[in-house]
């Protein structure tokens, strides 16, 4: 960004206050929305921006102070959730988070040095379940400080629910019957703790 904060050519373009057109996006058939859909008008920026959950002096980070919740398998440095007791609509969801509060920016390097093989690792147990087609990696960061990834299950065969809208079809699905995300779940956290030997937590 140049200049003072949420100036400069980039921001001076912005149609603030206006309905952008929808554009081709609807045409695309990976959009899973029809009908007549309009764009929000555009909102000025917020500079600063609001501070996420965990930075410091804020808000306490809700991930340092809830480590065991909804934690399927951890060890020293990593942290899996997959809430059993929470369902969604896609056949698996889950987090990867390091234990340490940590953003990406600060990420230390022997941690770095573990993420791809711990993301290789997080989808190779959610891809075991024989529903899902593929797992998307996801970071937004927008939230929380506290780094963490997103692992979504596209469902195996659902091509209509590939690529970026993944995310807004496990909002639209009807969420996975309790028993069956319990098993999923449990599913997930044995296929992470066989490639150690470990039982996790």
């Amino acid at each position: 960004m140049s200049g003072e904060q949420g100036r400069g050519p980039y921001f001076d373009r912005l149609p603030v206050g206006e309905r952008l057109p929808i554009g081709d996006v609807v045409n695309d058939d990976l959009f899973p929305l029809e009908g007549e859909i309009l764009v929000k008008p555009l909102d000025a920026p917020r500079i600063p921006e609001p501070h996420r959950h965990g930075e410091a002096g804020r808000e306490p980070c809700w991930n340092c102070e809830h480590p065991d919740t909804g934690t399927i398998w951890a060890n020293e440095h990593w942290i899996v959730r997959a809430n059993p007791d929470e369902p969604h609509g896609l056949p698996a969801v889950a987090v990867l988070l390091p234990r340490a509060h940590h953003d990406l920016l600060d990420l230390p390097a022997d941690l770095a040095l573990e993420l791809g093989p711990m993301i290789q690792r997080v989808a190779r147990a959610i891809s075991s379940l024989p529903e899902v087609g593929r797992v998307h990696v996801n970071r937004w960061g927008d939230g929380s400080e506290h780094f963490h990834v997103w692992f979504l299950a596209r469902p195996l065969g659902m091509w209509q629910m590939r690529g970026a809208m993944l995310a807004v079809w496990d909002d639209l699905l009807p969420k996975v019957p309790a028993a069956e995300w319990r098993a999923n779940v449990a599913r997930i956290a044995a296929a992470l703790a066989a490639e150690d030997g470990r039982l996790g937590r």
